[in-house]
């Protein structure tokens, strides 16, 4: 009697260890989803420029959680789920860097937009370079112990430059085991570090870092722009949208939930992003008729390379041909175009 109560008290004890191996175990992987769709009138504040219209304009998520056990068995038998490598989500950074990058690019993304929106609506605006942002630092970087990404490099042997195409160009005239020195600022303080250029590439030396301009946007008309949670560069078009409506006081929404992705830069180019399948859902789950989609027309050498090669604006209509036949999905090239398409919407 008592070796049979032992034996169900092992059995159970192994179960319990299962199920909860099976729900909290963390694999090498992160499942991508659907995340959640933000009312942008509630995160864009304009002084004397209120949304007086009625829709909404709505900045797509996506949803990123480590894969367990459990949840990778159900998003490999889920449409709306995928499973992806560590290595394609954090690029080998760690959580804390990971964060660090993804808070820069939805500032970065909202200082383009506003720029794009100011500009467009004709309202005084100006960018103020600050430097190149670290994104990323290669393990073989002589730099590697002394920079972080978060960084903002202000100059290079001492020279500054108007963006980060200047400190490319000069990095790229130097030699392989030239020693440079780096100016940069962490947490408002400056510092200098010296090493050795290594080769980033045949026949040519570099730092060993990614990088992009560290600008700030300054206008004559306040502006608060509070994403909250939410990361990543994708949102510089809705975000554009948004500002400039409300600059302006068009009704471009004409009543309509408006969802839509897509980074924007300072000339009103609109560009690619991921997940874009996950933010159809989205979309058709918050109740969107138009959805706007980055569309970057495919070159011979990318077709070449990759023969299945779907644009952002094809994945998006595929998806939504499937999950969301009644939502009008609409490609985008510039914010201009953009604007045209919804004053006749």
């Amino acid at each position: 009697m008592k070796n049979s109560k032992l034996k169900r008290y092992l059995l159970g004890s192994v179960v319990f260890v299962i199920v909860l191996a099976g729900l909290f175990w963390p694999l090498p992987n992160y499942i991508e989803g659907p995340g959640d769709a933000s009312n942008l009138s509630k995160i864009v504040s304009i002084k004397d420029h209120p949304d007086k219209y009625q829709g909404q304009f709505m900045l797509m998520s996506v949803s990123i959680a480590k894969a367990r056990p459990v949840t990778y068995l159900y998003a490999k038998l889920s449409p709306y789920y995928s499973v992806v490598s560590d290595a394609s989500v954090t690029a080998g950074q760690d959580m804390q860097e990971y964060d660090k990058v993804q808070h820069f690019y939805i500032e970065s993304s909202i200082g383009q937009a506003i720029y794009t929106a100011y500009k467009h609506a004709h309202k005084e605006v100006k960018l103020d370079y600050r430097g190149i942002y670290v994104l990323d630092i290669q393990k073989k970087s002589k730099f590697r112990h002394q920079l972080q990404v978060g960084d903002v490099v202000e100059s290079i042997d001492g020279h500054r430059f108007k963006s980060s195409t200047g400190f490319v160009n000069y990095v790229k005239k130097q030699k392989f085991g030239q020693q440079l020195t780096v100016t940069f600022r962490r947490n408002g303080h400056l510092h200098k570090v010296t090493a050795p250029l290594i080769m980033i590439a045949k026949h040519r030396a570099g730092i060993g870092i990614t990088l992009t301009d560290d600008v700030k946007v300054q206008t004559n008309i306040p502006i608060k722009v509070n994403p909250g949670d939410v990361g990543g560069p994708s949102g510089g078009l809705m975000f554009s949208l948004q500002i400039y409506s409300q600059l302006t006081n068009k009704n471009l929404r004409h009543g309509q939930k408006v969802a839509g992705t897509g980074t924007v830069d300072g000339f009103g180019n609109v560009g690619e992003i991921g997940g874009i399948d996950k933010k159809i859902i989205t979309a058709k789950k918050h109740g969107a008729k138009i959805f706007l989609a980055p569309y970057i027309k495919p070159t011979k050498e990318i077709l070449k390379l990759e023969p299945g090669h779907k644009t952002n604006y094809q994945l998006a209509k595929q998806t939504a041909k499937k999950y969301a036949p009644n939502m009008k999905v609409i490609p985008v090239q510039t914010f201009s175009q953009a604007v045209k398409i919804l004053e006749k919407q």
